[in-house]
Formats: C-alpha cells, sequence, structure tokens
C-alpha cells in the first residue's frame, strides 16, 4: 500500500502558547483513529525551527554546520505522519482530518514507489 508524507505546515512566527487543550484532544482523536485503522506508521510534532541545524556540503568535501532552518521561509514544518493509504484520495481525507485538528495547513505528498528490486535496502513496513 502507498506511503504518504502529511506534513503541518506552521507560521514562522509560531506561538506553542497558542495550542489549546481542545487542540490536543483533537490530535489524539486523529492518532487513535489512525491507528485503528492501521494507517499510522509514524507521526510526531517538532520543536521552533529556530532550533534546527543545516549541514551544507562544500565543493571541498567539507560540511559547513548553519543555525536555524534549511530555507528562508514565512512556514515550516511543526510535525508530521506518514500513513498508509490505498490512494491519493483516501491520503487527502486523512490530510483534511490533521488540517481540522491542528489548526494548520497540512502538505499530503506521496512517497516514491520503489521495489526490493530497485533497492534491496528499503525497508519493508512491519520489518525490523
Amino acid at each position: 500500500m502507498p506511503l504518504y508524507l502529511l506534513s503541518v505546515q506552521q507560521p514562522d512566527d509560531f506561538d506553542p502558547s497558542t495550542v489549546t487543550e481542545a487542540m490536543i484532544r483533537d490530535i489524539d482523536v486523529l492518532n487513535d483513529e489512525l491507528q485503528a485503522r492501521g494507517a499510522r506508521i509514524f507521526g510526531a510534532g517538532f520543536s521552533a525551527a529556530s532550533n534546527a541545524k543545516c549541514l551544507r556540503p562544500q565543493p571541498d568535501g567539507q560540511v559547513v554546520s548553519t543555525d536555524g532552518p534549511y530555507m528562508e521561509t514565512k512556514e515550516h514544518v511543526g510535525g508530521f505522519w506518514i500513513v498508509k493509504a490505498a490512494n491519493l484520495d483516501e491520503a487527502l481525507e486523512w490530510g483534511r482530518k490533521g488540517a481540522l485538528a491542528c489548526r494548520a495547513p497540512i502538505e499530503v505528498r506521496p512517497f516514491l514507489e520503489r521495489t526490493e528490486e530497485d533497492n534491496p535496502h528499503i525497508l519493508r513496513i512491519g520489518q525490523g
């Protein structure tokens, strides 16, 4: 079954103190539903984008580390789910529920479908 990334888009100036008990409850309900339907592979929230570190390869083979997110944008990924869905329409429905629960835009993006023949190192769902 195809995998999809549902990423929560938060404004750059997101204030965690605006998260309400109702929002937390709604996200918990969504997580429970995803789990019960066997659709949730993994999900997590992130700390502020300002806590990010970016590692950039240099032509000389060195890697430079800088503080902050990779790109300067008005939005950053605040959290995500990886879900199994039969098709894009089902993934979009999970994304719609996520947008309502998080009170934030959700980007729904399919993973590339690869086979073990393409890449024998692919981790299969349910395998360690």
